[in-house]
C-alpha cells in the first residue's frame, strides 16, 4: 500500500512580512530578543531567522494536534520568529517545557512590547541617568532594563544605555573622609561633561533620574539639576520591588515643626524614612541649637509612593527654607540631618537655591563612626 505524504503548505509572503514587522526582526523567545538580521560578531547583514510553529505543522510534530496542525499550519497566530538556538530549544531539546500556552504568551508579550515602543512619539524620549555610589560596604546595582520598564509607556529611552554619573570600582567607602571629596568632585565633573553637554546639544530635553547613593550625594545631585532641567525623579520601592510610580499617593501630611527658641546654630532634620532623636544632633553640634523638623506621622522607607507625594514634599521644603531664613537671618547656615527616601533627598537639592537660601552642611549617619558625620557643604567648591 502506497503511503502518501501530505505536502507542506508554503507560508504566504504577506504572513511572513507581518511576522517580521511585528517582531521587529528579533527573536521572539522570552529573554533572547537578538537581532535576526545581522551576524553577532561581524555585524554583516544576514537572515538567521526560523519561522517556527507553536502547534506543529503535522500531528506527530512538537505540540502537534490531529485537527489544529493542518488548520493553523500557515496561520499568523501560530507562527513565531526565532533564532536557531531558540528554535532548537522549543522543537528538540526541551519540547515538554514549551507548551502551546507558554509559546503563545511569548509571542504576544514580544509583539505587544514592539507595538508599544514603535508607537511612542519623539517628544516622549528621555535620557536615563544613573547615579550609583558605595553605601557602607555595598555597591549600587542599577540596571538599565529596570529603569526602562519604569518609564514606559509615558516615556522611552533616548539611547540604549544610561548616562552614568558614577565612580566605578571606588576603593573608598562612606566612612572615609576622602570618599565625600572624591565622589562630590567626580559627580560634578561627570555632570558637566555629560548632562550639561546634553542640555546644550541634544534635541531631547527630558531626564529620568535613577539613583542609589548616600543621601548627601543625592542632595548634591539635586543642586546640579535644580529647576533648569525637565526631570522625573524615580524612587526604588522595596515592597514590591520596583522603580515604577503608582498613580495614587499616600496623601502624606508633611509637617514642619519649629523650634521653641532661637539659638546660635540651626539644624534641620528630615524624619521620613526613620526618626532622629535630638540627642544624636546634640552629640555632634552641642546644645546651643535650634532644631527644625520636617516629618510624617509614621516614617518608613516606602513612604513616597507617587509623584504627587514628591510634589507636596517639594512645597513643604520650600516653605521651611523660607521660614528658617526669615527667623534666623541671612548670615547663618543650616545643618542638614536626613533620614529620607532617595527621591526626596534629590528634591531637597533641587529646591535649594544657592543665591536665595542659606548655605547648608549635610550630615550622614555612619555606624562605623558611631553617629552622624559632616560630609558636604553647599555651595560646593570643586577647587
Amino acid at each position: 500500500m502506497e503511503i502518501i505524504k501530505r505536502v507542506r503548505k508554503s507560508i504566504e509572503n504577506k504572513t511572513a512580512r507581518k511576522l517580521w514587522v511585528s517582531s521587529a526582526g528579533r527573536c521572539q523567545y522570552d529573554g533572547c530578543n537578538i537581532s535576526l538580521l545581522e551576524d553577532a560578531l561581524t555585524k554583516r547583514g544576514i537572515n538567521k531567522a526560523y519561522i517556527s510553529h507553536i502547534i506543529a505543522a503535522s500531528p506527530d510534530g512538537p505540540r502537534g494536534d490531529k485537527v489544529l496542525s493542518e488548520e493553523l499550519e500557515i496561520d499568523y497566530s501560530n507562527l513565531m520568529l526565532l533564532c536557531d538556538e531558540c528554535h532548537n530549544r522549543i522543537d528538540e531539546s526541551d519540547v515538554d517545557g514549551h507548551t502551546v500556552e507558554i509559546l503563545r504568551k511569548m509571542k504576544k508579550d514580544h509583539e505587544d512590547r514592539i507595538e508599544l515602543v514603535t508607537s511612542l512619539t519623539p517628544n516622549k524620549a528621555t535620557h536615563i541617568v544613573f547615579l550609583g555610589a558605595n553605601i557602607g560596604e555595598h555597591s549600587s546595582p542599577l540596571v538599565f532594563e529596570d529603569a526602562s520598564n519604569a518609564i514606559i509607556p509615558l516615556k522611552f529611552p533616548s539611547e540604549s544605555r544610561p548616562y552614568e554619573l558614577s565612580l566605578k570600582q571606588l576603593s573608598f567607602y562612606d566612612n572615609d573622609d576622602e570618599y565625600w571629596l572624591i565622589e562630590s568632585k567626580s559627580l560634578i565633573r561627570q555632570y558637566e561633561s555629560k548632562l550639561k553637554v546634553l542640555k546644550e546639544s541634544s534635541k531631547v530635553q527630558h531626564y529620568s533620574i535613577f539613583a542609589l547613593a548616600p543621601q548627601p550625594l543625592l542632595i548634591l545631585l539635586g543642586t546640579l539639576l535644580n529647576d533648569l532641567y525637565n526631570v522625573d525623579i524615580f524612587q526604588l520601592k522595596r515592597e514590591p520591588k520596583t522603580w515604577k510610580w503608582v498613580d495614587i499617593g499616600n496623601n502624606l501630611n508633611f509637617r514642619i515643626i519649629e523650634p521653641t527658641e532661637k539659638k546660635s546654630i540651626i539644624a534641620l532634620k528630615f524624619e521620613l524614612s526613620d526618626e532622629i532623636s535630638n540627642d544624636r544632633i546634640f552629640k555632634v553640634l552641642g546644645d546651643d541649637i535650634s532644631i527644625w523638623t520636617i516629618k510624617i506621622e509614621s516614617p518608613n522607607s516606602d513612604c513616597i509612593q507617587s509623584t504627587k507625594d514628591l510634589e507636596n514634599f517639594r512645597k513643604v521644603v520650600r516653605q521651611a527654607l523660607r521660614k528658617i531664613k526669615s527667623y534666623h537671618g541671612d548670615d547663618q547656615e543650616i545643618n542638614i540631618f536626613p533620614a529620607m527616601p532617595i527621591s526626596t533627598a534629590i528634591e531637597v537639592g533641587r529646591v535649594w537655591m544657592p543665591k536665595a537660601d542659606l548655605p547648608m552642611t549635610i550630615f550622614d549617619q555612619n555606624r562605623s563612626r558611631d553617629g552622624f558625620i559632616k560630609t558636604i557643604k553647599l555651595p560646593f567648591n570643586i577647587i
